[in-house]
């Protein structure tokens, strides 16, 4: 699925909305379709999956009326607003089974059905949560924790953050691919569906997408108790809208004397807070470099992310430090570096093009996550990323060929590498990786229609997928015949079962 009509403001988010969505990383959405649609949904889905077992990703074709569902204005307005005109619906989707008197589930991030997610604070994927029921709290919705999509881990073991994605049949949650989330317990005697789909931007963001009224990053509406991370909010906000509208420093009250203080305090939250606040003021806080990098190291996440951020709006005389702490000998550190590499940008990409020579794994892993995350800007990476493509470390593939992705056509240099990932690469993660960049540089990737032509027979369905994709985007006669040869063989007939064969 693509959306390729356009589409009113009216339909697309607010920036209220857009705002909720960095922060909290969940939007609620109500189609306008009848009820009978849902009940119909439903129905089939309960009808299909009592005959035949689980759906999985067939849920599609043999229940065409979701079809519907994610054509409705508001749903598409919606994913628009946070993945760009050109996104695609995934084929991965599921109908998840919430049995009467069920015990839940506990809290997880989703995966790449089993390979390792990478993971963007950037809005790259998204989620769709539709209930074709009623969902009441008894009946045990799907739960999140708001705002913990830029966390690796849980802050905390218990749930006190918890909330109920409960809704009326119709209701679909946005929500950001990495929020933490659950199936809540039902205590009912119905089962509970809700539909998961996933969704992938295609594009580079370069002008906001959603219905805009200013620009610019506003403060505005969030929940006192929610954790302040206004510098993560504030750079996927300017990347969402095209990163040439934010502004990079802002007041903050306190000297840099007084936010070192509070960096070294036993609460926690005081230090998170500090961090925070050294991020509103630039490379004016760029005394506090070694003081920000100390805090990469901090036993709390809140701590570390507000940190590289901070250091990612101080810039370009960060970047030293941060490269060097690319080879630290804490994984979590080094994420936490290379998120603030990609948040300085463009004037961190020389540096991190000569990392990526690095003789550590570890060093080069990051240095290339880092590449993938700054995007277009990272377009004179592009010789260095090539050099890497045989690289021995699965990790070093899977991101560069996630940052070419990024960078879109300008990529187009690097196709032959990407060509030959896609042919050879044993790492199915990789491949998947190579397709979906083939697909995101597009046009320019002409010369591998027929590497993708044999990727449509990739023992990986997701390979498969992403090839299909790379196919239509390219658009030449020979990639559409190519296309079209293959969803022939692939077709099939979604009303054919064990009670009618033909």
């Amino acid at each position: 699925m693509q959306a390729n009509s356009r589409l009113s403001d009216e339909c697309k988010l607010t920036d209220a909305q857009m705002r909720d969505f960095i922060v909290n990383g969940y939007l609620t959405i109500k189609t306008d379709l009848p009820r009978s649609v849902h009940e119909t949904i439903y129905r089939k889905t309960q009808e299909y999956t009592e005959r035949e077992g689980n759906l999985g990703n067939n849920i599609l074709p043999r229940v065409p009326e979701l079809q519907a569902v994610f054509e409705d204005p508001a749903v598409r307005g919606a994913f628009t607003s946070i993945l760009g005109e050109n996104y695609v619906m995934h084929s991965h989707r599921h109908p998840h089974q919430n049995r009467p008197h069920s015990d839940g589930q506990g809290f997880h991030k989703d995966s790449y059905w089993g390979y390792q997610k990478v993971r963007h604070h950037r809005p790259r994927w998204a989620m769709a949560f539709y209930y074709p029921q009623d969902a009441p709290i008894e009946m045990g919705p799907s739960s999140v924790l708001p705002g913990t999509q830029y966390y690796s881990t849980r802050i905390t073991e218990d749930n006190d953050s918890e909330l109920a994605l409960s809704g009326e049949a119709g209701t679909i949650i946005v929500i950001h691919f990495d929020l933490w989330h659950r199936a809540m317990a039902n205590q009912t005697d119905k089962t509970r569906y809700m539909m998961k789909f996933q969704f992938v931007r295609m594009d580079a963001p370069e002008t906001p997408e959603w219905n805009v009224a200013n620009p610019h990053w506003q403060p505005e509406g969030i929940n006192p108790a929610t954790p302040a991370h206004q510098g993560t909010w504030r750079h996927v906000w300017n990347w969402v809208a095209g990163e040439s509208n934010g502004r990079t420093a802002e007041a903050s009250n306190g000297t840099l004397a007084d936010h070192i203080t509070a960096l070294g305090s036993d609460d926690a939250d005081v230090r998170a807070n500090a961090a925070d606040r050294l991020g509103l003021l630039g490379e004016s806080a760029a005394d506090t470099i070694p003081q920000l990098i100390a805090a990469l190291r901090d036993n709390y996440e809140p701590v570390r992310l507000n940190a590289a951020y901070a250091l990612g709006t101080i810039g370009e005389p960060a970047v030293p430090q941060l490269i060097e702490t690319l080879g630290d000998e804490n994984g979590p550190t080094r994420r936490m570096a290379a998120y603030a590499l990609a948040a300085v940008g463009a004037p961190a990409v020389p540096t991190l093009s000569e990392a990526l020579q690095h003789a550590e794994d570890a060093v080069r892993i990051e240095a290339t996550y880092a590449l993938a995350q700054i995007g277009n800007p990272a377009e004179d990476a592009i010789p260095a990323l090539m050099e890497r493509a045989k690289d021995e470390a699965d990790e070093v593939r899977r991101y560069l060929a996630d940052a070419l992705g990024g960078i879109g056509p300008a990529a187009a240099p690097a196709v032959p590498a990407l060509i030959d990932m896609l042919d050879n690469d044993e790492d199915k993660q990789a491949r998947f990786e190579a397709a979906l960049a083939l697909a995101q540089i597009g046009p320019a990737s002409s010369d591998a229609v027929p590497a993708l032509s044999k990727a449509l027979r990739d023992p990986d369905r997701y390979v498969r997928d992403n090839a299909i994709h790379a196919l239509k985007r390219i658009g030449t006669v020979e990639a559409e015949s190519e296309l079209f040869d293959y969803l022939l063989m692939a077709r099939w007939c979604p009303i054919t079962n064990r009670q009618s064969t033909h």
